[in-house]
């Protein structure tokens, strides 16, 4: 079975979003449950506490983004 250019970019783009979300998810919430780091740069995501205000921060913009984006196409297509 052979795969084509457009499968393997779309491979490539699905491993590079799932390894982003586990990096992502290690920032925000593994680190701070693990004891503290002797490595300058571990320590220092470890005491980063910006992502994990942001992202509940972001939701309700999200929401409110998604919700305008929905009430402009029905919009454009009744128009």
């Amino acid at each position: 079975m052979r795969f084509s250019s457009e499968e393997w970019v779309g491979s490539a783009f699905i491993a590079l979003g799932i390894t982003l979300f586990v990096g992502f998810f290690y920032a925000a919430v593994v680190s701070k449950l693990l004891p503290p780091y002797e490595n300058r740069l571990l320590a220092a995501i470890q005491n980063d506490w910006y992502y994990c205000l942001l992202m509940p921060l972001s939701l309700p913009v999200i929401i409110v983004a998604v919700y305008l984006h929905w009430l402009s196409m029905k919009m454009f297509k009744h128009a």
